[in-house]
C-alpha cells in the first residue's frame, strides 16, 4: 500500500495544523497576560508583523497590481487574499455612504475551528490576528485603515464581522539619512 493512499487532503491536514496551534498560542497568551484586552492587543502586534511580511508574497504570488480605489482594495481583499491564505472567500458588504468603510463577513473563520470561549473571556476577541494582518499588509502599501470586530461566531453571533475603515493614504516616506 503506497504511502498517499493513508494520507488525507494535505490542505487539510494543514489547516487543521495551523488551527490548533494558533489555539495553542491563544492558551498560552491567555495564560501569560491573564487579561482579555492584553490578549486581543498582542493578538493585533502580532498580526500586524504577519501582514506587514504577508503582503510581499502576496503581490509575488497574486500578480495584483495597485488598486485604484478602496472598492477595489475590499474585492481584492475578500476573492483574492482570503482565498488565497485561507481557503475562504467573507462578503464585502455595508459600504458606508462615503465609501470609505466596510464589513468582511465571514460564515466560516477557520481559525475558530474547534474552538470555545473558555467561562470568563467575553471580552476575548479569539481571530484578533486578522486585524493586525489587514492593517499591517494595507500599511505596507500606502493605506492607514482602522480594523476591528463587530461580530464574532464564537461569541454567538451568525457571521464573524470584520470593520474596515479607511484612514488615509499613507505618503512613502525615506528613511532619515537616506536620499
Amino acid at each position: 500500500m503506497s504511502r498517499q493512499a493513508t494520507r488525507g487532503d494535505p490542505r487539510k491536514v494543514n489547516g487543521e495544523l495551523f488551527t490548533l496551534t494558533y489555539g495553542a498560542l491563544v492558551a498560552q497568551l491567555l495564560r501569560d497576560y491573564e487579561d482579555d484586552e492584553e490578549v486581543n492587543k498582542q493578538l493585533e502586534k502580532m498580526g500586524y508583523n504577519i501582514g506587514v511580511r504577508l503582503i510581499e508574497d502576496f503581490l509575488a504570488r497574486s500578480n495584483t497590481g495597485r488598486c485604484n480605489d478602496f472598492r477595489e482594495t475590499a474585492d481584492i481583499i475578500s476573492k483574492t487574499a482570503f482565498k488565497m491564505y485561507l481557503g475562504i472567500t467573507p462578503v464585502v458588504s455595508n459600504w458606508s455612504a462615503a465609501g470609505d468603510e466596510f464589513s468582511l463577513l465571514m460564515e466560516n473563520n477557520p481559525l475558530i475551528d474547534f474552538v470555545e470561549l473558555p467561562d470568563g473571556h467575553n471580552s476575548l476577541n479569539y481571530s484578533n490576528i486578522f486585524c493586525g494582518v489587514l492593517k499591517g499588509a494595507l500599511e505596507m502599501v500606502q493605506m492607514e485603515v482602522d480594523v476591528k470586530f463587530v461580530q464574532d461566531q464564537l461569541k454567538g453571533d451568525s457571521v464573524t464581522e470584520l470593520r474596515l475603515k479607511f484612514i488615509k493614504r499613507l505618503e512613502d516616506a525615506v528613511p532619515v539619512g537616506e536620499d
